[in-house]
């Protein structure tokens, strides 16, 4: 039996990273297994911090979103400090596109309306079919791969000790408590523990997470096109690297852990990034990809307790996993180690899907 001291994180992807960052850096002894960081949701996301461009209603999970975008640029500066590395964090603002009058309901105290002769005139190159469009000044962006790095750089900086290519089998009971992991290296055993497995949580407890994968690519942009903000469409998104890559995104597709681009998901990201922005085809495909979002059936996440004392649920973040990585490691360190429930945790409890 391999004991790990205080705390095991189990996961590799950006939320596990962000929750032992905080443990860290409140003084707990943190160890995370992981058996492919690769295959992290963290790679289907194009780092988009939008809660007011995706539509959010105004609910626990709105109020989630916007505490978690307002830690961002002190987090993501801490981390850039400790690291030395670029996290290509943008306050470059969202231009929402739209096509059709019913698409311009939006009702937010940080959104602008633009109609088609001032959206086209801020933004050159949109669709001729473009109306008008929402701006929304407040959302931001960051580079999703930077980020991951960054975070895994930072954790064993500050000491966190990480145990690659282990997979946990099985969450073994004893009563009301973990009593130890059962992994394909032996059995692993620690005070408290902390899933954070994103799509493959419910290989290990019988909750309703499920992979959602999505395909995404990026293409070139030239130097005369000037694209300075993210533009949300409603059948896709483009997202403007500061090194001139634009990010399109995203897919959302039932069908297990598949892997692969498909030629049918390419092309549906295609036409409707060329509809959203017509120059887009003659610019180079750089990069095709693919992940899996953890995704439950009301599209919110699983934090705070579980059936068991010793271990906690971080999971089901779906889109906005890269969003919430500050608020989580923040709420989750403060619920482990100083028993600190934040109102919020209450509306993501895992028994809201008990039957």
């Amino acid at each position: 039996m391999k004991s790990t001291g205080e705390i095991l994180v189990i996961g590799g992807g950006v939320i596990s990273l962000a929750i032992a960052l905080e443990l860290k850096r409140q003084g707990a002894s943190v160890t995370i297994v992981t058996r492919d960081f690769t295959e992290a949701a963290t790679h289907a996301a194009a780092g988009m911090l939008a809660p007011q461009a995706e539509q959010i209603l105004p609910s626990p999970m709105l109020d989630l979103c916007l505490r978690s975008r307002d830690l961002y640029p002190d987090w993501t500066q801490k981390l850039e400090e400790l690291t030395g590395l670029n996290l290509g964090y943008w306050a470059c603002g969202i231009l929402a596109p739209a096509y059709q009058k019913d698409a311009i309901n939006i009702q937010s105290s940080e959104s602008v309306w633009l109609d088609r002769a001032t959206i086209h005139q801020r933004q050159p190159g949109l669709g001729s079919d473009v109306i008008g469009g929402w701006w929304f000044p407040q959302d931001a962006q960051v580079d999703n791969r930077s980020l991951a790095k960054a975070l895994w750089v930072a954790v064993q900086e500050l000491g966190v000790e990480i145990k690659t290519g282990v997979t946990v089998e099985k969450i073994v009971q004893s009563g009301d408590r973990v009593s130890h992991l059962q992994t394909s290296v032996g059995n692993w055993q620690a005070d408290h523990y902390i899933l954070a497995t994103g799509a493959w949580s419910q290989t290990l407890l019988p909750i309703p997470v499920t992979p959602k994968k999505g395909q995404m690519l990026s293409v070139q942009m030239p130097d005369s096109m000037s694209l300075k903000t993210v533009l949300y469409g409603s059948d896709s998104y483009l997202v403007p690297r500061q090194d001139g890559r634009i990010i399109i995104g995203a897919t959302s597709e039932d069908v297990g852990f598949t892997p692969g681009n498909t030629p049918f998901g390419v092309q549906n990201l295609l036409s409707a990034a060329i509809r959203l922005c017509p120059t887009l085809q003659q610019y180079p495909i750089r990069e095709c990809w693919w992940g899996f979002r953890p995704a439950t059936p009301d599209e919110l996440p699983i934090l705070g307790t579980s059936p068991y004392r010793n271990l906690t649920l971080a999971t089901g973040h779906y889109r906005n996993g890269i969003l919430l990585a500050p608020i989580t490691g923040l709420l989750i360190a403060e619920f482990v180690l100083h028993q600190k429930s934040d109102a919020l945790l209450e509306h993501f409890h895992w028994s809201r899907f008990k039957v």
